[in-house]
């Protein structure tokens, strides 16, 4: 069943759910609006997009330490009520993403965040690439933006494929987490730091040290 931009509209009305989050949603459901809604509401989107404007001032802030000094991070990790901050589950979450920014080092926690200075630097960059490659330079633009995408999911902590299920994007965690815990959650802020960055050292698989020690 084929669906239109007001469908999508009316799905993001109902649900509070963002619009491409609408637009995932009826695809998977054919264009039906209302198992696209609980499609939504299974995934934890609509009811964690309800919760977005809710003030989220209390939580934790989480430090991790790996490779016995060699990489260490600090998360700070946002929740309505202390009695959250101090559940199990909310715990978790904050560990697991410690783990995901040791392994992963993104540089920002969303998008948005992203200067628009490098966005615009790392468009050129790309758009030249794919015009040696022998584009055509018509279509240059329009693989550039796909291409984009790929450079979010590399910088950008919200957009990463989650350490511990990468099938899932940690946003799409965190709406879970959201879904569950029945609270607002929002990372903050975020740094990660590195033993000698900067200095001429052996170039360690960062990943790989993180998975072998969840696995061990």
């Amino acid at each position: 069943m084929a669906f239109t931009a007001s469908d999508v509209k009316a799905l993001r009305e109902r649900t509070g759910a963002g619009m491409l989050d609408c637009k995932n949603a009826l695809t998977e459901c054919n264009g039906d609006m209302d198992k696209a809604a609980d499609w939504l509401r299974e995934k934890g989107i609509a009811k964690a997009a309800k919760k977005a404007s809710r003030t989220a001032a209390e939580g934790s802030v989480f430090l991790y330490n790996h490779m016995n000094g060699k990489i260490g991070v600090m998360l700070e990790l946002n929740c309505e009520t202390d009695f959250v901050a101090r559940n199990e589950k909310f715990q978790t979450l904050g560990h697991d993403l410690c783990l995901q920014i040791a392994a992963y080092a993104p540089r920002y926690v969303n998008k948005e965040d992203v200067l628009e200075s490098e966005i615009a630097k790392e468009k050129e960059i790309l758009r030249a690439q794919v015009i040696n490659e022998g584009k055509p330079e018509a279509i240059a633009d329009k693989i550039v933006e796909g291409k984009i995408g790929k450079f979010y999911e590399e910088v950008c902590l919200m957009e990463q494929a989650f350490l511990k299920e990468p099938s899932m994007k940690v946003c799409e965690v965190i709406a879970n987490a959201v879904a569950d815990i029945g609270e607002k959650i929002s990372i903050r802020r975020f740094a990660r730091f590195v033993m000698g960055e900067g200095l001429e050292k052996r170039n360690d698989n960062l990943a790989e040290e993180v998975e072998k020690q969840m696995k061990g």
